[in-house]
């Protein structure tokens, strides 16, 4: 599958693959937020690089030579096999650079941090729904703390000089109006958590968390993230097991 790119002054461009999980149909994006995450990060990087999905059923013998005992997401850069997702993210980031390329890590630590348990705690709440409010209330309750910071206002939307003080941060994304590092981190996970949460548990972000719910407009309107979400059903399918055995 190539994707749309931009064009690019030099001729020199790094020669990039990027394997993710393959949706039940063995072709079209599967469920796996790790392998949304680099999908996303390469797409903000700007950078030429072709995505090819891999059937976990049934790996290409290809495959299982380039990567055996492997699960996607993997990386082949300049012929170079990579295959730790999160080492995968701090080459490109480092490798990928400016003035080039743009870099995405967020100024703010805490919008890496804000985020960390949300999927943990929505697992929980998965796995022992209907009939858990303790874990329900867990969910919430980092629900609540993302909602706090995506409406508190960051140090550099804050004027000094100005008498007026702004109440509520007006910001698009985690880290402010651009989508960095943390994002790609983050809304594949709440993604997933929209769309599973609403099918097993009938469970919906409450409208209360208005920093969430304009964070993730804001997200859906962006193609970076948007075109790289799997389908519903490949959510829905993923997490069928998880709802059966709770029964």
């Amino acid at each position: 599958m190539a994707l749309p790119h931009h064009t690019l002054n030099s001729d020199k461009e790094p020669s990039i693959e990027l394997f993710i999980k393959a949706g039940h149909d063995g072709e079209n994006v599967g469920n796996c937020p790790f392998c949304q995450r680099l999908f996303m990060v390469l797409w903000l990087k700007g950078v030429k690089f072709t995505v090819t999905t891999v059937d976990m059923r049934k790996k290409p013998a290809e495959l299982k030579d380039l990567a055996p005992g492997t699960n996607p997401p993997f990386l082949l850069y300049n012929g170079t096999l990579k295959t730790d997702f999160i080492k995968i993210e701090e080459f490109l980031e480092q490798t990928l650079a400016p003035p080039r390329y743009p870099h995405l890590s967020p100024l703010n630590k805490e919008s890496f941090d804000v985020g960390a348990d949300i999927f943990a705690k929505f697992s929980a709440f998965i796995k022992n729904s209907p009939n858990n409010s303790f874990h329900e209330k867990n969910l919430l309750r980092e629900f609540h703390r993302l909602d706090v910071y995506l409406n508190s206002p960051l140090p550099e939307e804050v004027d000094h000089n100005s008498r007026e003080s702004i109440a509520v941060s007006q910001r698009k994304f985690l880290d402010g109006n651009r989508l960095t590092l943390a994002d790609c981190n983050l809304l594949p996970k709440l993604h997933v958590i929209k769309i599973a949460a609403k099918k097993y548990c009938d469970f919906e972000i409450p409208a209360q968390f208005t920093g969430v719910w304009r964070y993730l407009q804001n997200a859906y309107e962006r193609e970076e993230f948007n075109q790289t979400c799997p389908a519903n059903i490949e959510i829905e399918k993923a997490y069928l097991s998880v709802a059966n055995k709770r029964n």
